[in-house]
């Protein structure tokens, strides 16, 4: 009996769900300068780095609430009921897109208050993985340039549903842009400080290829472009040889991935005689905790080029 009101309960569960999905708004939601003087433009984002972005540009103007906290891997993430409450209560709801958010695409896209920030950037400059099927590999934010991109579209996607607030919103952007352009400089000068041979980044998802792109760094992955994919022990093992043919110092942890998979290529490495050590660890599909410098995407960015040139070249 209690099993039966058990299973009962969670297909009613299931069932609220579903329903409440099936009610995300509709219709944009275009605030008049009366309305803001009572109220900010409410804001709803899926990872903390769309998060950042929202605060960054929209400033005092705007209130933000992110699904996803520190270490939340969004490939994975599914909205619960509360999460779908709060994108109803949303003026505007921004998400990465690309299908980064995987299991919450067709939620997403029933709303046309939803904006994915990454609508601007120019197909051409999107990666295509083998085997993907067509989709973009997603992790677009680790080319500083391409996040410039995101900022635009979140400018205007601000000025769109908050006219009143335009010319601030532009202002804040234009600000913000010319701190990308001094962190893309930044990165670059630290990859270059390592030496052409060790210019190799390998970590536990294949999440750095837009990172390699930009700043001359070949990289590997255990998994795949998305966590949702197990990593064979064939891989594991061929990741190991690769590495210690090549010398290299250091394999990677990342924040929202478990170290598993790295510790397996660790093991696998010293048992052909090369000392593999963790070089640190690197945010990948999360930042970190709000209030720490790796809590915004600024210095999540830095500390990741910091760490890496650190393991393998001589940053301070």
């Amino acid at each position: 009996m209690v099993r039966l009101c058990s299973l009962l309960l969670l297909v009613a569960l299931l069932t609220a769900c579903q329903s409440v999905q099936g009610r995300l708004p509709t219709t944009p939601a275009t605030l008049g300068p009366a309305t803001l003087k009572d109220e900010k433009l409410r804001i709803t984002t899926t990872t903390n780095m769309v998060a950042d972005l929202a605060r960054e540009i929209g400033r005092e103007r705007v209130e933000v609430r992110g699904l996803m906290g520190p270490g939340v891997d969004p490939h994975l993430y599914k909205a619960s009921a509360r999460d779908v409450r709060t994108l109803q209560n949303a003026h505007l709801i921004l998400y990465g897109g690309l299908h980064l958010e995987g299991k919450m695409v067709e939620l997403l896209e029933k709303s046309s208050r939803a904006v994915a920030v990454t609508q601007g950037i120019p197909r051409a400059k999107l990666l295509y993985p083998e085997g993907s099927d067509d989709l973009p590999d997603p992790h677009v934010w680790f080319d500083v340039t391409l996040w410039k991109h995101a900022a635009e579209t979140t400018r205007d996607a601000l000025s769109a549903a908050d006219p009143a607030g335009k010319e601030g919103y532009a202002q804040n952007a234009a600000a913000y842009l010319a701190r990308l352009d001094a962190l893309d400089a930044e990165v670059k000068a630290l990859m270059e400080r390592i030496p052409s041979r060790q210019r190799v980044l390998v970590t536990a998802h294949d999440a750095f290829n837009y990172f390699s792109r930009r700043y001359g760094m070949e990289v590997r992955g255990v998994q795949g472009i998305s966590t949702a994919a197990e990593a064979g022990m064939q891989n594991i093992q061929m990741l190991a040889r690769f590495v210690a043919e090549r010398e290299l110092p250091a394999i990677f942890v990342e924040s929202s991935v478990p170290q598993r998979t790295v510790d397996a290529v660790i093991a696998a490495a010293r048992a052909r005689g090369h000392p593999l050590r963790v070089g640190g660890e690197l945010f990948s599909d999360a930042l970190g905790t709000a209030g720490t410098p790796e809590g915004t995407y600024i210095g999540m960015i830095r500390h990741n080029a910091q760490v890496i040139s650190r393991a393998l070249g001589s940053a301070p």
